[in-house]
C-alpha cells in the first residue's frame, strides 16, 4: 500500500475499521521509524507543546493511558514529515497558528498557557466549526479521494490513529490480542454422550 493510500484512508476515517493488511504494514513501518527517531522533524517545540496539549484533551489519561503516554505528538510529527504533502502540512501548521490566535483573542495568552477550562472552550469552538464544515460539505461514506480541509478533523483523526495503533492503546483500550486464545494440537476429543463415533 502506498503512503498516499494510507493518508486517504486516514482522511475518510476508515483506517481503523477496515484495517487492510497493507495499511497495518505501513502503520507498523511508521511505528518502527518512530522508535528510531530521537527528535521532532516538522513541529517546533511550541507547536509540539500545542499538539501535545490538544491530544491530551482529546484522549486524556484515565484508568487507561492517554495520548501523551503513547507518544501521539511524536507519531503525528512523523506522519507530517514522512507522509503528508506540503499543502497538508501547511493546513496543519495554519490550524495550529489559528488555535493560538483564538486563544490570544479570547484570553490574551497562547493556548498552552491557558487553563484547562479555557482550552476546552477553544476546542469546543473548533469542534463546532468541524461539524459545520462536515454538514456544508458532505462526502460519500467510502470516498477515498477526499482531501482534508479542516485542521481539527485532521488532528482528531491523527490522534486516534496514533493512539489505537500504539501497543498500549491496542492492548489496554481495545484489548487486542495478536493470537487470541490457545491452540492445543494434541487434545483428545471425546464423543458427546449418546453420539456414536463415526467410522
Amino acid at each position: 500500500m502506498h503512503r498516499r493510500d494510507v493518508l486517504r484512508l486516514l482522511a475518510t476515517g476508515t483506517a481503523l475499521q477496515l484495517a487492510p493488511r497493507g495499511l497495518l504494514v505501513t502503520l507498523a513501518e511508521a511505528r518502527r521509524l518512530l522508535s528510531d527517531q530521537s527528535t521532532l522533524r516538522t513541529l517546533n517545540p511550541h507547536q509540539a507543546a500545542t499538539v501535545r496539549t490538544i491530544t491530551d484533551l482529546i484522549l486524556p489519561r484515565t484508568d487507561t493511558p492517554g495520548a501523551a503516554d503513547v507518544g501521539a505528538t511524536e507519531f503525528i510529527d512523523l506522519l507530517l514529515t514522512e507522509w503528508y504533502s506540503q499543502p497538508e502540512q501547511t493546513l496543519f501548521m495554519n490550524g495550529l497558528a489559528d488555535v493560538d490566535s483564538r486563544s490570544k483573542a479570547l484570553f490574551s495568552k497562547e493556548f498552552v498557557d491557558c487553563s484547562a477550562s479555557q482550552q476546552s472552550e477553544i476546542l469546543a469552538a473548533l469542534g463546532d466549526h468541524m461539524i459545520e464544515d462536515a454538514t456544508e460539505h458532505p462526502r460519500p461514506q467510502f470516498e477515498t479521494s477526499f482531501t482534508e480541509t479542516n485542521f481539527y478533523a485532521m488532528l482528531r483523526r491523527l490522534t486516534l490513529t496514533a493512539y489505537f495503533t500504539s501497543e498500549k492503546g491496542a492492548t489496554e483500550q481495545l484489548h487486542f490480542e495478536i493470537v487470541p486464545g490457545m491452540y492445543d494440537g494434541c487434545h483428545t476429543i471425546t464423543p458427546a454422550k449418546g453420539v456414536s463415533e463415526q467410522k
